[in-house]
């Protein structure tokens, strides 16, 4: 299958794995006798939570034999994570310093993977000694979207000299960490049918933690529908492209909102899975385009939805379908 990055113009890509931003992914292979070597952890990010830590996230590798990862600091490893987790708060760094961070996927032979995307991070300065603590962020609210996610909200805490980072937790682990000019954020990853509590800690750059805000309980629904988690807005058309006389399908959509970021999404073109869409750089998160071949005869009707790889390692809901024809517009 040929495929087209769009807006670009439509041209030809050989059915190897290439060096583009947006490719099919081929996975890294080891010695014939061992089969692949875990993925690459993709979706990477890395942001300050005080003067002297960074939140590190990434997309878990979907792979039933990941045991782990590992986070590297440059070149040194600094944390071992359980496979079942994909984010980690990297400690006792260095003021006003930028870092490079990467991940990489180690599975039950204990072999590991290629490294991830380098993703960097500063740190804030100290600045004088603060003994005090940002206050407590409020107005906690949320709501279950789907079966597996949450959005949570709050309005601002306040500190004496500003607060970098926003600290979620679930019962009494922490979950996730945001940026401090952030005030919400989607938790995935949840099971269906379950009640869970969440609360939110603000963090300034002396590594000075607020109480926690009030506790927003929810109970996700026991039915999974796949609306929460599926990418929407999604709409499909066909062009002919005149250099070769073929038709492709053009989809556009807005990524489903998620505790990180996507990076790869499954077309399923009549019923079946048809190709991948993997981006090997800054995935979109706004909005995304994507075009492929969808041969040269006039007047053939296809059906096409999508779904996104959630940075937990599921598969989300399924965007609505569309039908289109080559030749007409689509819709």
């Amino acid at each position: 299958m040929r495929r087209v990055p769009v807006p670009a113009r439509p041209h030809r890509l050989a059915v190897l794995c290439g060096a583009l931003a947006l490719v099919a992914s081929c996975g890294w292979q080891g010695q014939a006798d061992e089969g692949p070597l875990p993925g690459i952890p993709r979706g990477v990010t890395a942001e300050a939570g005080s003067a002297t830590s960074v939140h590190v996230m990434w997309n878990a590798v979907a792979d039933p034999d990941i045991d782990g990862y590992e986070v590297y600091r440059g070149t040194t490893k600094v944390k071992d994570v359980p496979g079942a987790e994909h984010m980690v708060d990297v400690i006792r760094l260095r003021p006003s310093t930028t870092y490079v961070f990467t991940v990489r996927a180690r599975d039950t032979d204990g072999r590991v993977g290629p490294p991830s995307q380098e993703v960097r991070a500063t740190t804030p300065a100290a600045g004088p000694a603060d003994r005090a603590a940002p206050t407590s962020p409020g107005s906690a609210r949320g709501r279950a979207v789907g079966s597996r996610s949450v959005q949570l909200s709050w309005s601002a805490a306040k500190d004496d000299r500003g607060v970098v980072s926003y600290d979620i937790h679930q019962g009494g682990t922490k979950i996730h960490s945001v940026g401090g000019n952030q005030t919400a954020t989607v938790v995935t990853g949840l099971r269906p049918g379950t009640r869970y509590s969440f609360t939110v800690r603000a963090r300034d750059a002396a590594d000075n933690v607020s109480p926690a805000g009030a506790p927003v309980r929810l109970t996700t629904p026991g039915t999974d529908d796949g609306r929460g988690t599926a990418p929407t807005d999604f709409r499909a058309t066909t062009h002919r492209d005149d250099t070769d006389g073929a038709y492709y399908i053009d989809l556009r959509w807005v990524p489903p909102r998620t505790d990180g970021v996507v990076t790869e999404y499954q077309v399923h073109l009549d019923g079946k899975a048809a190709t991948s869409v993997v981006y090997g750089g800054d995935a979109p998160r706004e909005r995304a385009t994507y075009s492929f071949y969808a041969g040269t005869e006039n007047g053939v009707r296809h059906r096409v939805r999508l779904r996104a790889l959630l940075p937990d390692g599921t598969w989300g809901g399924f965007s609505a379908e569309r039908t289109v024809t080559t030749g007409d517009a689509g819709r």
